[in-house]
């Protein structure tokens, strides 16, 4: 009688499964690497090696300390490049960058989020927007600190898109973990859209922390005729992440009480009132800047109920754009934790009683079921609005 390894019989009940469609992408699953497309992953190839999923298979893993800790820093709205043919417009940018470079200095994340709106791209000049990138990521070069980016609807203007940035990122910083979604994900001018495993020790075969990055474009687009881009996540987006978690399933396990996720995105339908932090912004005045702004959360619906049916143990998102707001709050809708970020930038709107800052989380333990500590701290290292985020909260 013929045996078969267990190998073997796996790769049998995968292919059967396959085929009765329990998988519906497992028959080509592009995973992006910067630009370039990896050889496109099979559930069947995910499952009988899971670092097939890993994103990143030439970088250094993201990873908690040896401590059980791990801190990221949130850079948000930073605008570089406003008024670049006076004086006023490039000290902006002087004094952006010398809060990144102390923030950094002082708060020694490991890994840092540019969250939304790096350049003020209806005010710069085509022929060299780009190259505000390189200003914005010469700090986090320096420090040698992992990092992603989400882009906002300053992002995409005549001068500048979110596709351009991102080219560039990759291109002058070696430790951006920023990439793009899979051709036909993200919708009109939203490449952005993508995930990083954080690991609990660099040898662990699967990670214990999922970072979601979500494009909501806004602004306008390129060229001489430019016309609104829609500012909300692009329904497309729902069906990548149904996609993405079952593979993540298959690979790592279910996810239940094996991985935790943050999620980080500019502009939102969600809205907080809630105290403690600073609430000055009217809420969505800071959404008046956008161009299509949706009337409620209906333009995100899609995109909100695959987020909150598939990633399990989201501990919170995060978002820029109403420079503002600072604050934490369970949004009722749907039921998830939605905190704003610190303007951090001295382009932009603001108000002098504001301030600039960044907010900080740190995690106190890997474990997916423990609380999240997130605070705001001012250039100055004033800190305040500090909270923990956990299933009681608010």
């Amino acid at each position: 009688m013929k045996t078969f390894s267990e190998k073997a019989v796996l790769a049998y009940l995968l292919y059967s499964l396959i085929t009765f469609g329990l998988f519906h992408s497992a028959t080509a699953l592009p995973i992006t690497l910067n630009d370039d497309p990896l050889p496109p992953a099979t559930a069947l190839e995910v499952a009988m090696h899971p670092d097939a999923l890993n994103p990143y298979p030439s970088k250094p893993r993201v990873r908690f300390r040896n401590d059980g800790t791990f801190k990221i820093t949130v850079f948000a709205d930073l605008h570089f490049g406003e008024n670049p043919w006076d004086e006023w417009g490039p000290q902006q940018d002087i004094n952006s960058t010398a809060l990144m470079r102390r923030v950094l200095a002082d708060e020694e994340p490991d890994y840092v989020v540019l969250n939304g709106d790096l350049i003020t791209g209806e005010n710069t000049f085509r022929q060299n927007s780009t190259h505000l990138i390189d200003e914005i990521v010469k700090p986090l070069n320096e420090a040698r600190i992992p990092f992603s980016s989400t882009h906002g609807n300053h992002d995409n203007e005549p001068n500048i898109t979110h596709m351009e940035e991102i080219q560039r990122e990759q291109l002058v910083a070696s430790l951006s973990y920023t990439r793009t979604a899979p051709p036909g994900v993200g919708g009109e001018s939203g490449p952005g859209t993508y995930w990083v495993p954080v690991y609990r020790r660099m040898s662990d075969p699967t990670p214990i922390l999922i970072l979601w990055f979500f494009d909501s474009r806004g602004g306008f687009s390129p060229g001489p005729n430019s016309t609104p881009v829609p500012d909300w996540v692009d329904e497309s987006v729902a069906g990548w992440i149904q996609e993405q978690t079952k593979l993540m399933d298959l690979a790592w396990g279910p996810a239940n009480a094996a991985r935790g996720a943050l999620a980080f995105m500019l502009q939102s339908g969600l809205n907080s009132t809630k105290d403690p932090g600073l609430n000055a912004d009217v809420l969505g005045s800071g959404s008046t800047q956008a161009t299509t702004k949706p009337s409620n959360i209906g333009e995100d619906l899609a995109f909100w109920r695959a987020l909150n049916g598939n990633v399990k143990n989201l501990h919170a998102v995060f978002s820029g754009h109403d420079h503002g707001n600072e604050s934490c709050v369970r949004e009722p809708t749907e039921d998830v934790i939605f905190c704003f970020s610190k303007h951090s930038g001295y382009g932009g709107y603001s108000d002098a009683g504001w301030g600039h800052g960044v907010r900080n989380i740190l995690f106190s333990s890997p474990e997916p079921g423990d609380a999240v500590e997130t605070w705001i701290r001012l250039e100055n290292g004033t800190t305040r609005a500090r909270v923990m985020l956990n299933a009681g909260y608010d």
